[in-house]
């Protein structure tokens, strides 16, 4: 390299734009933790909506006695399929959720519910929905009805 001259460049210049992406990059683990604090605690929250959701359905169809099972002994209670499944769903439709399926086995009544949840924060990293679904069953029982389980998922 004759009759060239190497010039440095000075410190401040060579570390220019280093505060930028310091920036950006704790800009957006920042942004990603918000992200993770509101659209997680909304999909904890829309859980346990649809745990009581079913819960609260699973009740009512239980509550839809057979008139045949009411004249006999308590003990024997049935649940009407048909008034136990619209009782069930109408509850769940008011409360805008949907209702997976609904299944009687003689004084059971078991519910699966699904609640809809978007993600707010997360969908700009491909994370849109946050539906959550549960079970419950309860079971007819002389003078009201019992929940006998309740699962989310």
């Amino acid at each position: 390299m004759i009759g060239r001259v190497m010039r440095r460049l000075p410190v401040e210049d060579r570390e220019r734009g280093s505060v930028a992406l310091y920036f950006a990059i704790v800009a957006f683990a920042a942004f990603m933790m918000l992200g993770f604090v509101l659209d997680g605690g909304a999909a904890l929250a829309t859980r346990e909506r649809a745990a009581d959701l079913a819960t609260q359905a699973a009740r009512a169809g239980a509550d839809a006695l057979s008139p045949a099972s009411l004249r006999g002994q308590p003990k024997r209670l049935r649940a009407d399929p048909a008034a136990a499944r619209q009782a069930a769903t109408r509850l769940v439709d008011v409360a805008g959720a949907t209702v997976d399926t609904v299944s009687i086995n003689g004084d059971q009544v078991t519910v699966t519910v699904t609640v809809p949840r978007k993600s707010v924060i997360l969908s700009a990293v491909g994370v849109h929905d946050l539906s959550q679904s549960a079970t419950a069953t309860a079971t007819a029982i002389f003078g009201g009805a019992t929940t006998t389980g309740v699962s989310g998922g």
